[in-house]
């Protein structure tokens, strides 16, 4: 069985995948829109009425990209939110997005 990564380099594939997602960070949002058809934009509405039930006061968003979960969890009113991904760059682009939408300074 051969190795799958992405990209033909020594470093290691959890690198490579953090890369791959740095690189593509910019347009995340767009591309996933795209290729979901919109989707997502469903998922993340059921999943929200579905944790609407449990009146979490901790969601841990793993895998969290450019935090569009975590910010539409907010209306659940937790008392923590933590958003966390293998990408700084779609952390990055995160982090914008709170701080356009005044969740954090």
């Amino acid at each position: 069985m051969s190795k799958v990564t992405p990209y033909n380099t020594s470093d290691s594939k959890k690198e490579q995948v953090a890369d791959m997602f740095d690189n593509i960070a910019f347009r995340y949002d767009l591309l996933n829109s795209i290729l979901s058809f919109g989707t997502h934009k469903g998922w993340r509405r059921k999943c929200v009425k579905k944790l609407q039930a449990l009146q979490p006061k901790q969601i841990l968003d793993v895998a969290t990209g450019t935090g569009d979960f975590a910010i539409a969890c907010v209306k659940l009113n937790p008392e923590k939110i933590i958003g966390i991904d293998i990408s700084e760059g779609m952390m990055k682009f995160g982090r914008e997005k709170l701080k356009n939408k005044a969740l954090i300074n």
